[in-house]
């Protein structure tokens, strides 16, 4: 079984990650201006290619901050629904889960 602190380093890490990928999204969605029509017909199909890659790393971004306050209220790891513990494996792929394979579905 993986420690719990290994799983809160890998967590802060990449809630790093997510964080200075919204900086750069921003900083991308802030620098389109061109005047150009078609230019900026192509700008806009990637800002919003963008903008929906942002609203994905937010909701992670909410899910990993959850599963850090259940590291320190020490529930991590045990199903928020029935109370189970949640399995090795499901944690290996989904740390941040706050449900057993049973209630997730």
């Amino acid at each position: 079984m993986k420690p719990v602190s290994d799983r809160k380093e890998a967590l802060l890490a990449r809630l790093a990650d997510l964080n200075d990928r919204l900086v750069s999204i921003e900083i991308e969605l802030d620098s389109h201006n061109s005047a150009d029509w078609e230019e900026l017909a192509t700008e806009r199909e990637d800002d919003e290619v963008l903008e929906s890659m942002g609203i994905s790393g937010q909701q992670e971004i909410r899910m990993i901050e959850a599963a850090l306050g259940r590291i320190d209220n020490g529930d991590y790891g045990f199903c928020a629904k029935c109370g189970a513990q949640i399995a090795e494996e499901r944690l290996d792929v989904l740390p941040f889960t706050p449900f057993c394979k049973s209630c997730a579905k």
